[in-house]
């Protein structure tokens, strides 16, 4: 698995982790039941704690994005792509809020706020 992490970012590098892996569960680059490096393989290869990836992988778990079994490993848990699907529209709603709140600070109307999106949605 590829995760990068990115110690000037601000965001604790457990939060790092397991937004990765949870965008590599909803974008299928991980299927339903497949193993994840362990918890100290994973910590060595990102030259980083154990404590932090322990914490990663308990949050993933917690939101129900993988499983463990004793002294087998971690996988990814089966989705259910209706309910991740709301899940990130949530989010998206949530981000959209607060630039709708941002924009109306300096008046930007609907239409200068749609073609900003158009922008940024045809340059991604």
């Amino acid at each position: 698995m590829n995760l990068i992490i990115n110690n000037s970012s601000g965001e604790p590098i457990y939060a790092q982790i397991e937004k990765q892996i949870k965008d590599n569960i909803l974008t299928n680059k991980l299927d339903s039941n497949e193993a994840l490096p362990s918890i100290r393989a994973l910590a060595k290869e990102l030259r980083i704690s154990v404590i932090t990836t322990k914490r990663a992988y308990e949050e993933l778990e917690r939101e129900g994005y993988i499983y463990t079994i004793p002294g087998k490993g971690s996988f990814v848990a089966k989705q259910d792509k209706e309910l991740m699907k709301e899940t990130v529209i949530r989010t998206v709603e949530e981000h959209f809020t607060n630039a709708i709140e941002e924009g109306r600070k300096i008046n930007l109307t609907l239409n200068e706020m749609k073609e900003i999106l158009e922008v940024l949605y045809d340059e991604i």
